[in-house]
């Protein structure tokens, strides 16, 4: 059985606006950005373009609006770029329910699963139906600090907890549904989606999650008791990590890779499943092992 969060739900979509992304203004960008509004244009598809494809295709007619915008006004957002890029638009799209469909010009290209060098034969296939679509689910995450809620953002990879600016371990007590699961000291604490265990998680020794579990993953940082490892719990929990590091600028929370906020002592970090899902279209022999074999290098 397939679990609820994620569905492949195969479509045969007409797509009447199509919005395109990048967050590189690299000439070598051009080239593909290029080949995807000729196609569009021949298949008489209204295009949207954000700001960075803007620049790099002056004067080309198309109307330009930033992420916010596009994102309720497009049926189908394409991504130009790396993962990084698809991390940034899912966690927009994901507000207004707008499908997201990626094309590699980055390195790994977990999420970005269209390859540069062919992308009108893949296009033709989506825009003609022969894809399905693959709901996955974003965490949100939440600080509090003296009863207050200072600060709240969304993860569609990981939420992280880490130290910064120091060369010592920091303290960090962890609960799950308010049970108190340890207290360590380590470089910090990363909480993973299934998504986001193929990135970070898996560099710190974490298990890869297959995306169609509804699980989180905890993966500490370098902690000191080399017996604490990493731990698997239900995608509907509720996380939250207490700072016990006495000295302001010594932790800091990142979300999909990006600072967050400083974080002093008694900050309580809250870490749930968030009401939105992002959309990912997938051609339709995408296969994710085949995925974790082409990047992971297996044999």
């Amino acid at each position: 059985m397939i679990a609820s969060h994620i569905q492949y739900l195969y479509y045969r979509d007409m797509f009447e606006k199509i919005a395109l992304i990048t967050n590189n203004d690299a000439t070598e960008i051009v080239d593909t950005l290029q080949t995807v509004t000729n196609y569009l244009s021949s298949r008489d598809i209204e295009l949207i373009l954000d700001e960075n494809c803007a620049k790099l295709l002056p004067n080309s007619g198309f109307r330009e609006l930033d992420l916010e915008q596009l994102s309720k006004e497009c049926d189908l957002a394409i991504v130009i770029g790396g993962d990084g890029t698809m991390l940034r638009a899912g966690r927009v799209l994901a507000e207004h329910d707008v499908p997201l469909l990626g094309i590699n010009r980055g390195r790994l290209g977990f999420l970005t699963d269209i390859p540069a060098d062919s992308v009108e034969s893949h296009l033709s296939e989506i825009l003609d139906g022969n894809h399905f679509i693959a709901e996955r689910f974003l965490l949100q995450c939440q600080v509090e600090r003296d009863g207050m809620n200072i600060m709240e953002r969304d993860a569609f990879n990981e939420v992280i907890i880490q130290k910064w600016n120091i060369a010592k371990l920091i303290e960090l007590e962890t609960y799950v549904n308010e049970t108190l699961v340890h207290s360590q000291r380590a470089d910090g604490m990363i909480v993973a989606t299934p998504t986001g265990s193929t990135a970070y998680a898996l560099s710190g020794g974490g298990p890869i999650l297959h995306p169609a579990l509804d699980a989180l993953v905890l993966v500490p940082i370098c902690p000191h008791s080399l017996s604490n490892r990493p731990i698997v719990i239900d995608g509907n929990s509720i996380v939250e990590i207490v700072v016990g590091t006495p000295e302001i600028d010594h932790a800091r929370l990142s979300c999909d890779g990006e600072i967050s906020s400083e974080l002093t002592a008694g900050d309580r970090v809250r870490i749930q499943k968030k009401d939105k899902k992002v959309r990912l279209i997938h051609p339709a022999k995408h296969n994710h092992f085949n995925t974790l074999r082409k990047k992971l290098h297996w044999g």
